[in-house]
């Protein structure tokens, strides 16, 4: 038997992996409650769980919504999934922790200075976070598809696009939709997609 884990982003929950059940009727679905922001926990946590279901299901296949894709990315888990499903992921953290440090006018030495910094539009930033980020480059060879909605505000069409191709990922953008699929139409997309790409399982 297989089973579907769901890594659920920022501010979510693994309740959120009750959404998928009826997509996958043949599987058991499990959502994972991510205890950490911090990749290297967080991917602890993950390649713990993911190689404990190893050892009573037949494959695991994983559903992450965005940083819950990077943090999987980070688990070294990549030998014991069969397929991913990525939704809005976070692809280039280094990019995305730079053009924050430009939103709050913080240059890398000052953050090299203070080690953490608290900006207006409330998230932190870390020097410990972008030092783990530059010395563990992303390494994906799980055959991957990946859901994008054309106005993502952390994840540029340019940057998915050539993560994609480096990862020999397919790749569906939803015209329109944002970096959190929530509306009815948004979620109506999300599910077709998923049952037109899992037939590929």
């Amino acid at each position: 038997m297989d089973v579907i884990v769901y890594i659920h982003g920022k501010v979510g929950s693994a309740e959120e992996a009750d959404h998928y059940r009826s997509l996958f009727p043949s599987c058991d679905v499990l959502g994972l409650d991510v205890q950490s922001s911090l990749p290297w926990e967080a991917g602890k946590q993950i390649h713990t769980a993911v190689n404990e279901l190893k050892k009573t299901y037949d494959r695991v296949i994983l559903i992450a919504n965005s940083i819950g894709a990077f943090f999987a990315m980070n688990a070294g888990i990549e030998r014991e999934i069969s397929r991913a499903y990525f939704i809005s992921p976070v692809v280039d953290m280094e990019k995305l922790i730079r053009d924050m440090m430009s939103w709050a006018g913080v240059t890398e030495s000052k953050l090299h200075q203070e080690g953490v910094i608290h900006t207006a539009f409330g998230e932190d930033l870390s020097w410990e976070y972008l030092c783990y980020v530059r010395s563990h480059p992303i390494s994906w060879s799980v055959p991957t598809d990946i859901l994008y909605g054309s106005r993502d505000d952390l994840t540029s069409p340019e940057m998915i696009r050539e993560f994609a191709d480096r990862h020999h990922a397919d790749l569906t953008v939803m015209e329109g939709g944002e970096h959190w699929f929530h509306t009815e139409e948004q979620m109506a997309f999300l599910d077709k997609w998923i049952r037109e790409r899992r037939s590929v399982l």
